[in-house]
């Protein structure tokens, strides 16, 4: 940071944040942490933090290659300007330079002392041959499987090798971002005792919260500006940014002012709520209720699925699970939770009003159906639920499952968010449809709640 200073780059405090976390040492003299990844929102001056740690490691580490590599190449030409005018303008710099190469491609700046600073392009072949000390992946948000299978292995020879990442917020639906959103849940898990990660965002609602959620952050809350941007009041103003609140749509200003990434699942991270042993072993397809059965309707968030599931009790006394139907579209939800109501007279119709099912609701009333409608604790409790019954801390598990595809791929891409103090099924963070599983959940609840509210019938005989 005093070399910085010398340079005229005065770092803010999360700046100061970061490199003193990321370059922490272990007792044998090398980095704590290989890996150092950064996410935060556009302009608050991630590029000068890597300004810093490049100077760093030319200046003070004696890093014989730093490769700088950003997903277009103008973007780390600009990049190896700034760098080279803070060398060229600080003497103690300047008079160390033995040679700058400027030609298209070769970018680079390289110390008498042997010392060399590279920029390149990402690709399948960018980087390939060098052993770097250091390797920076600016703009990761744009980071292909490829350039990484690329630029790894130059460092496996090297004595205390690091990578960072940096970048604003991933979304898969406009580049590449799995390695990021790899290393993000890496960070997020928090057991890897060799990365290093921070990120500035906030925790936004998701499309199952109400309009009155108090839970979760306000995107329109300075506050919440506050929270995803250190550097507001610094170089990034409050009025500039509800200028750009006004202006930016909805995901656009999540995205790239508020740190709400759209980010990918990994096959490699499937079943990370229940272990798939678990689920295959509460698989039954002979799995069959008697008696009073629960109902539950949800629509995933784009509405282009919707599922209804029952839950009722099995004669062994075990809870029985079962997607009764899963379609596109939710044109039919209504008549068939109609049908299905007729004909079982079931203890509970459940729907969450704060969720994209919510809008069936008056639909369903209209048809004389009685919705249960769980508070937003109750859907809490509802995951906790059917976790428990499936994998009790003690004991076998309490509920059987009538196995269906479309329930089988929602539990293995699933994943929570927080609720409170509990938890629920994060429809937002995952790539595939989990509607079923949900509406399995809220049956499961709405038999849990309201299967035992019938008075007991009187008895036909008495024995003396």
């Amino acid at each position: 940071m005093e070399l910085a200073v010398a340079a005229g780059l005065v770092l803010d405090p999360w700046q100061q944040f970061c490199l003193q976390h990321g370059l922490g040492e272990r007792e044998d003299g090398k980095w704590a942490a290989f890996e150092c990844g950064v996410v935060v929102s556009r302009q608050n001056g991630k590029d000068s933090l890597f300004e810093a740690r490049e100077l760093a490691g030319l200046f003070l580490f004696g890093e014989q290659l730093i490769l700088h590599s950003a997903h277009e190449f103008k973007t780390a030409q600009e990049h190896f300007r700034r760098v080279l005018f803070l060398i060229e303008n600080t003497d103690a710099f300047r008079k160390r330079v033995r040679r700058v190469r400027t030609s298209h491609g070769e970018e680079g700046i390289e110390l008498v002392t042997g010392q060399r600073l590279r920029f390149v392009a990402r690709s399948t072949g960018s980087g390939r041959g060098f052993s770097g000390d250091c390797v920076i992946l600016n703009e990761a948000f744009n980071l292909p499987d490829t350039s990484v299978d690329a630029l790894m292995p130059t460092m496996s020879a090297r004595p205390n090798p690091q990578l960072w990442y940096g970048s604003s917020p991933g979304d898969k639906d406009i580049a590449p971002c799995e390695q990021l959103a790899r290393v993000r849940r890496r960070g997020i898990k928090g057991d890897d005792p060799s990365l290093f990660y921070a990120e500035w965002s906030i925790d936004a609602c998701s499309p199952e919260c109400g309009p009155e959620c108090t839970v979760h952050d306000n995107p329109a809350s300075p506050d919440s500006w506050a929270k995803a941007n250190p550097a507001l009041g610094i170089r990034i103003s409050l009025e500039h940014v509800a200028r750009e609140h006004a202006s930016m749509g909805v995901k656009g200003f999540l995205r790239e002012r508020l740190g709400v990434g759209n980010w990918p699942t990994d096959s490699a991270d499937q079943w990370m709520v229940i272990p798939e042993a678990k689920w295959r072993a509460v698989a039954d397809e002979q799995s069959e209720p008697v008696g009073t059965v629960a109902f539950a309707i949800h629509v995933s968030p784009d509405r282009s699925w919707a599922a209804i599931a029952t839950a009722g009790r099995r004669s062994d006394g075990l809870l029985h699970v079962e997607v009764v139907d899963h379609r596109p579209g939710t044109n039919w939800v209504a008549k068939r939770a109609e049908t299905l109501v007729e004909r079982w007279e079931p203890c509970a119709l459940v729907v969450d009003a704060g969720s994209p099912a919510g809008s069936l609701i008056a639909e369903l009333e209209e048809l004389g159906l009685e919705v249960v409608k769980p508070t937003f604790r109750e859907v809490g409790h509802a995951f906790g639920q059917l976790v428990d019954a499936v994998m009790p801390e003690e004991g076998d598990p309490t509920m059987r499952v009538m196995p269906h595809p479309a329930l089988d791929a929602a539990v293995a891409g699933a994943v929570t968010r927080p609720l409170g103090e509990a938890k629920a099924w994060d429809s937002k963070a995952t790539s595939v449809d989990i509607c079923p599983l949900v509406a399995a959940t809220l049956a499961a609840w709405g038999f849990a709640t309201k299967g035992h509210d019938e008075e007991a019938a009187e008895p036909f005989a008495v024995w003396r």
